[in-house]
C-alpha cells in the first residue's frame, strides 16, 4: 500500500515546477491533494494529469498575496476531503536584481506571497494538522543559508522562512505537528530555463554550455530537477521520515559549503 493512502495534502505553487513535481509525487502515495495558485489553467491540466493515474486530486486557483485566500484553500481540503494531513509551502519567486535598485514593493511583494502566505496558510490549517498528527514542509532555498549580492530579497525571505520552520517546529513539538524545510539548490524549472537563456546570451553560448559553465562556477554535482525535491518531500511525510523535525535539510548538489 502507497505510504499515504487516505492522507490529504495541500501544496502551495502547484502549477509547474517544484510545487506540481511534489504534487503528483504525494498522489502517486496514495495521498488526496489540493493544488493551489493563480493559474487556473495549469492548475487544471496538474489535476486532470493526476487522476488520470488513478490519483485524487482538485484545485483552488488564488493569490496567496491577499489575507483571505489561506482561509479558502483551508476549506477547499475540507469540503472536498474532510481534513487536512500535509502542507507543503512551495509558492513564491522574490525578484532578484542590485540591491540600490530594489524598491519598497518588491521588497513587500517578495514577502507578501513566499512569507506570509505560508504563515497564513499555517495559521488557518494549523488546528487540523494538529488534530490529524500532520507535517509541514517549508520550501524555502539555499539562498536564506547563504545569500548572495543578486539575491538580498529571496535570500532574506528564505532565511525568515527557514526561522519560522524552527520555531514551528517546537510548537510542533507539543501539538504532534511535524514541521520541516527543504532549501532547494538551481532546479530545472521554467524560471530557472529563463535564467539560463538570458546567461547564455549574455556570453555568447549555447544554454546547455551555459548550464555546463554554471555547474562548474558553482562546483556542484549538477542541475536538480523537480522530481529531486518532489521525492525528498514523499520521504519527510512519510512515516519512515517522522523522526525528522525541524530539519533545514539543503538538497542542492553540494552548493551550500558552510557548516
Amino acid at each position: 500500500m502507497p505510504s499515504l493512502t487516505g492522507k490529504v495534502a495541500v501544496v502551495t505553487g502547484a502549477s509547474r515546477g517544484i510545487g506540481k513535481a511534489i504534487a503528483e509525487r504525494l498522489a502517486l502515495e496514495g495521498a488526496r491533494v489540493v493544488l493551489t495558485a493563480r493559474d487556473e489553467n495549469l492548475l487544471r491540466d496538474s489535476v486532470v494529469a493526476i487522476q488520470d493515474t488513478g490519483g485524487q486530486a482538485t484545485f483552488v486557483a488564488l493569490d496567496l498575496r491577499e489575507p483571505s485566500t489561506a482561509v479558502q484553500i483551508v476549506e477547499t481540503a475540507l469540503g472536498a476531503f474532510g481534513g487536512i494531513d500535509i502542507v507543503v509551502n512551495n509558492a513564491g519567486a522574490t525578484k532578484r536584481g542590485e540591491f540600490l535598485e530594489l524598491d519598497d514593493d518588491d521588497w513587500s511583494d517578495g514577502f507578501a506571497l513566499k512569507f506570509f502566505g505560508a504563515v497564513r496558510l499555517l495559521r488557518a490549517a494549523w488546528p487540523h494538522l494538529k488534530n490529524s498528527g500532520g507535517s509541514v514542509v517549508n520550501i524555502a532555498g539555499v539562498g536564506g543559508r547563504t545569500p548572495g549580492a543578486q539575491f538580498a530579497i529571496g535570500g532574506s525571505v528564505n532565511a525568515a522562512l527557514l526561522s519560522l520552520t524552527k520555531a514551528l517546529a517546537d510548537v510542533g513539538i507539543a501539538d504532534g505537528v511535524q514541521v520541516n524545510a527543504i532549501n532547494p539548490g538551481p532546479v530545472r524549472t521554467a524560471r530557472f530555463q529563463a535564467r539560463l537563456k538570458k546567461a547564455g546570451q549574455q556570453h555568447g553560448i549555447e544554454p546547455t554550455e551555459a548550464e555546463a559553465q554554471m555547474v562548474r562556477e558553482m562546483d556542484i554535482t549538477r542541475i536538480g530537477e523537480p522530481e529531486d525535491i518532489a521525492n525528498l518531500v514523499a520521504f519527510l511525510v512519510s512515516p519512515q521520515g517522522r523522526f525528522l523535525q525541524g530539519s533545514l535539510i539543503d538538497m542542492d548538489g553540494g552548493q551550500t559549503k558552510t557548516l
